[in-house]
């Protein structure tokens, strides 16, 4: 098989390209089920999500889990079917309201639930879901998801969630579409005893049995379905605090004992991504349930208040510079990366998956900021302009809507620069910083689509980007600066571009740094002297091609 070099970089760096499990190739055909799982159904709509509270036992020796998840929600509108969601080989055992069992119909991940109480617009109600089995294993987390089943280096069981774009309920009943999230959720794993879980939020209680031990945490803010985690390992608990924007921020640290030191001093990277991101961002979102950093067996992911852990602590990726240029070295990627989607994914949260671009493209343009903060403008645009490599051009950044699809991987690293492209174009890095800070802020703790990213970015830079987004978010094309000098005289235009791109670009011309404006049709200037060299700024993702 012949294979060109660029192809074989992509291979090397494939598993970052699709750090979130479901970005894999386009898929062309949907199904009933994809719209069931991606839509927001008639039996989703009608009532609000307030309240989950999960339990559920786990046993690593048997790979079984059992329990229920108690829905408390609010009518919006009267009706009497109820959609959740579990996907195979788990089977939901029982549904019970008031006492009373209720008929269930079954239909591939989604279960339809037949309701006899009438449905009272304003009223809160509760649900209870039992379900059991073995849950789907993870093969190759977090790409594929489900549940990892490890054991460390002393034969301890080391098992793990992860689950986004494959869906939460994967390994637990829920209503599993982005768009509505619970307010607050109490989280409630037993496991067997000499073991501890780690979840979500704050630890409230820890029960012991006879041979079984029961951790309850409770999140006291939103959050999404698939950053609900759990965590089970022989770990040990250190912690610090940091004094942020919104006051004393409780960092807590939770890595297998015999890692304790090494943590200790490789964790250093959480406080510095904190001061640096709270910076460009605005305050963490979840001081109420604090930070934590919690060792798994698998590469990491961002699950809110609880983001996990497993790049064997090393600078980079697993050692490596995504970059090329050494400034990838200067950090953990996964403390960095993951940990800045509690800003993007976490507080604000895409409703529809299609639009995922909102969590990793911006994820992606943290790590350039967290070296920003740290080691100057130069090396954030080094870095980020080092990704450039990695960009396929496959397809859009935006996926299909109403079936579960997400767009290129792409909206990592295309995303990125993209974000950096704009940057350049709004000129004024204040501006852009107040714009990062409003986004987190106006959108506080709550489900977007790209059109209110779009149009916030849009009325708070003054600057009709309409264009620029349809560009680099709905097709596959990157604007060509063309252009050609005949006695003096300079013509240039965009190419490969959408029909009404009007976006500025600096260009330096006999080092000469000045602006042009091109559009689709040809523009042109008085040089004032014979052309010696004309170079775009790195700094826009675009291409150039003289004639």
């Amino acid at each position: 098989m012949n294979c060109n070099p660029k192809f074989l970089l992509f291979l090397l760096f494939f598993p970052v390209i699709i750090q979130a499990q479901g970005l894999m190739s386009e898929k062309e055909n949907f199904t009933r089920q994809d719209t069931l799982r991606g839509s927001i159904t008639p039996e989703r709509s009608w009532w609000d999500l307030t309240y989950y509270h999960l339990e559920v036992s786990v046993d690593p020796e048997t790979k079984f889990i059992k329990g229920k998840n108690t829905i408390t929600y609010k009518v919006l509108k009267p009706y009497s079917v109820l959609q959740i969601d579990l996907q195979p080989p788990l089977k939901i055992t029982k549904v019970i309201q008031d006492g009373a069992d209720l008929r269930v119909k079954h239909d591939g991940n989604a279960h339809f639930i037949s309701l006899n109480k009438v449905q009272t617009v304003d009223v809160i109600n509760n649900l209870e879901v039992f379900y059991e089995g073995l849950p789907k294993e993870a093969v190759r987390a977090p790409w594929d998801g489900g549940f990892s089943w490890k054991r460390d280096n002393k034969g301890n069981p080391f098992v793990a969630t992860s689950c986004q774009g494959l869906g939460a309920s994967v390994w637990w009943p829920n209503k599993d579409h982005m768009y509505d999230e619970v307010d607050s959720m109490r989280i409630s794993v037993t496991v067997p005893k000499g073991l501890m879980d780690v979840s979500n939020g704050r630890l409230l209680n820890k029960t012991e049995q006879q041979t079984t031990t029961t951790y309850d945490w409770f999140v006291a803010n939103p959050i999404n379905n698939y950053g609900v985690n759990v965590n089970i390992g022989d770990y040990v608990h250190f912690s610090e605090k940091y004094n942020g924007e919104k006051g004393v921020l409780d960092l807590d640290y939770y890595v297998l004992k015999d890692n304790l030191e090494k943590a200790k001093e490789h964790f250093k990277d959480a406080p510095k991504m904190m001061k640096a991101f709270e910076h460009w961002f605005g305050p963490y979102p979840f001081y109420e349930d604090g930070f934590k950093l919690v060792e798994v067996p698998y590469l990491g992911m961002e699950h809110q208040s609880s983001v996990t852990y497993g790049n064997q602590y090393k600078k980079g990726y697993l050692g490596r510079d995504l970059s090329g240029t050494g400034w990838g070295l200067k950090f953990d990627f996964i403390i960095i990366h993951e940990a800045g989607h509690e800003w993007f994914a976490n507080n604000i949260t895409n409703k529809d998956i299609a639009d995922m671009w909102i969590h990793e493209s911006f994820t992606a343009y943290s790590e350039s900021l967290f070296l920003d903060y740290y080691y100057g403008k130069q090396a954030s645009a080094d870095y980020v302009i080092g990704t450039r490599k990695l960009i396929q051009n496959d397809r859009p950044l935006i996926g299909k809507y109403n079936v579960n699809n997400e767009g290129s991987g792409d909206m990592y690293y295309k995303g990125a620069n993209m974000l950096h492209t704009l940057r350049q174009l709004i000129n004024d890095d204040e501006k852009w910083r107040s714009i990062l800070r409003g986004m987190n802020k106006t959108f506080y703790h709550q489900t977007v689509t790209t059109k209110q990213i779009e149009n916030f970015i849009i009325e708070k830079s003054g600057i009709d980007l309409t264009a620029f987004f349809d560009q680099y978010l709905r097709t596959v094309k990157i604007p060509t600066l063309e252009y050609s000098v005949n006695n003096k005289i300079l013509k240039y235009r965009w190419t490969n571009t959408v029909s009404d791109l009007n976006m500025p670009v600096q260009v330096s011309i006999n080092n000469k740094e000045l602006w042009l404006s091109p559009t689709s049709n040809w523009s042109t200037i008085t040089l004032d002297s014979k052309l010696e060299s004309l170079e775009v700024d790195r700094n826009f993702y675009v291409n150039v091609n003289p004639i």
